[in-house]
This record gives structure tokens, C-alpha cells and sequence, in this order.
């Protein structure tokens, strides 16, 4: 990585494998043998340096927000009255370090909002997440042999499920089928650091919108809330709805998962 204080523009938008070991620094989660070396990267790039305080504050207010009442009404509503103001602000920065720094700003002011007050969002979507507290009920897919540094041997109708091995280091685990409201709905398991994280897709129509703070990360718009102690990001992918949870993982992390695809073959 080059030093962006000598040279401002040779400073790259930082890649998918930096933004998860940042992530993975700022909750705890990445190996101790590669702390000093991300640690390092991170003193030597203002970029990285103040999406490393960010998710650090995020990680501490979700924290925090465990062993809090639930926020008052009246905060609340001024809260939500907030955040078109937010969303307009976040449109105007770029789409690197900015953007995200604008989703984690957005986060910590709807943690106060969503975290304390226990069941945001739609019931059909929040059933969709609730799916990963049952845990897996059969072997993960294999890798895709079609592409299997991309994708998992497991899909609902043209909708894959992601292979993040070589990417994240998140590997498959486990999987499960349900019924959501009549839908068809897949979970995939996934582990990294000692933890897990959930992955389903409903299949087509797509569930109803949750009441959640919403952005937009590599042409993908994300709405992130919590549920019952669980972070859960979801998002649409041609007609049908992806649901990706988890406990102790950063919102950034779930965000950059989510938002990940292969633009030669994603279909949504």
C-alpha cells in the first residue's frame, strides 16, 4: 500500500480484502499474527485511518446499545425525521472512502433508533433473518465448478449463493431450506474468525421493504437494521430478497459482503 501523504492520488479505493481486515481489526475478530501488519496499513493512509475510527464507534455503540432501554417515541420520530437529510448528504460524496464513512455515520445515528427498540422492519423480512437462529440442517454446497472461485453449487432460480472463501476468508458451513410467507427460502452458513453469519434468499416475489437505514454500496442499495441482538442487511437481486446476518460483525463487514458480486455473472 502507498503512503497517500506523499502522493495523494496514488491512493486506490481500497479493496474489498482491506475494508474486511479493517472491519475484522475494529470488532476483534482478525488473527493476532496480522494485527500489527493491518494495523500499520491503516497508520499509513488518512483514508483508511478515518473509516478505522468510524467502525471502531460503530462497534462500540452496538455494544453500548445492548444494555440500554428503548430509545422514547419522540426521539425516535426525530430521528427518522433525519434521515432524508442524511440520505441526501451521502449521495453527494464519492464513492470510495466517503461513502462509506456516509454509511457508518448513518448507522451510528440509526443505532439509537433500531437497536433499542427491538423489531424494525417488516415481519416477512424479519422472519427471513430469524431463519439463521435455527442453524444449518445439511452439508454446505460445494464450490460452483463453473466458476468456483465465485460461486456456490446452490441457487434459487438465475440468484447464486457467493463463494467468499478466497476473497473474505468467509468459508460455507452449512445450509438449510424454509418457507417464508409462501416463498422458497435457502440459508447459507458461513464462518471466519470464530464467527458466523447467515446468507438466505427468498425466492420471487420480492418481500416488502423493512424500515431501515439505507445505502448504496457498489450499485447495490442496502437497508441495515437490527433484530433481536442480530445485525441483518438486505437487499434485492433480481425480484428476489437476500437477507445477511450476524452477531459481533461490523456493519461495514456485512455491507461490503452483501454488496460483493462478480459483474460477469451476477444476474440481479
Amino acid at each position: 500500500m502507498s503512503d497517500s501523504r506523499h502522493n495523494p492520488e496514488a491512493r486506490a479505493e481500497p479493496s474489498p480484502r482491506e475494508l474486511a481486515d479493517l472491519s475484522a481489526l475494529a470488532d476483534g475478530s482478525l488473527p493476532p499474527g496480522r494485527r500489527d501488519e493491518v494495523q500499520d496499513r491503516i497508520d499509513s493512509s488518512p483514508e483508511l485511518s478515518a473509516l478505522y475510527a468510524r467502525e471502531r464507534r460503530v462497534v462500540e455503540l452496538l455494544g453500548d446499545s445492548r444494555n440500554l432501554p428503548a430509545a422514547p417515541a419522540g426521539l425516535r420520530s426525530r430521528i427518522e425525521a433525519q434521515r432524508p437529510a442524511v440520505a441526501a448528504r451521502r449521495r453527494r460524496r464519492t464513492v470510495s472512502g466517503g461513502a462509506f464513512a456516509g454509511a457508518l455515520a448513518a448507522i451510528l445515528v440509526a443505532v439509537v433508533l433500531v437497536i433499542p427498540a427491538g423489531t424494525p422492519g417488516s415481519p416477512s423480512v424479519s422472519q427471513a433473518a430469524a431463519l439463521a437462529a435455527r442453524g444449518a440442517s445439511a452439508p454446505a454446497p460445494a464450490p460452483d465448478p463453473s466458476a468456483p472461485g465465485v460461486k456456490l453449487a446452490r441457487n434459487i432460480d438465475d440468484v447464486y449463493f457467493p463463494n467468499w472463501a478466497s476473497q473474505f476468508g468467509w468459508q460455507a458451513v452449512g445450509q438449510r431450506v424454509d418457507d417464508v410467507a409462501g416463498r422458497r427460502a435457502v440459508t447459507v452458513f458461513y464462518e471466519w474468525g470464530g464467527k458466523r453469519i447467515a446468507y438466505t434468499i427468498v425466492s420471487a416475489p420480492a418481500l416488502g421493504q423493512p424500515r431501515a437505514v439505507v445505502t448504496e454500496l457498489g450499485g447495490t442499495t442496502l437497508r441495515t437494521f437490527a433484530l433481536n441482538g442480530r445485525l441483518v442487511v438486505t437487499w434485492r437481486r433480481a425480484g428476489h430478497t437476500c437477507v445477511l446476518s450476524g452477531t459481533g460483525v461490523s456493519p461495514q463487514m456485512l455491507q461490503t459482503l452483501a454488496a460483493w458480486h462478480d459483474p460477469a455473472l451476477e444476474q440481479g
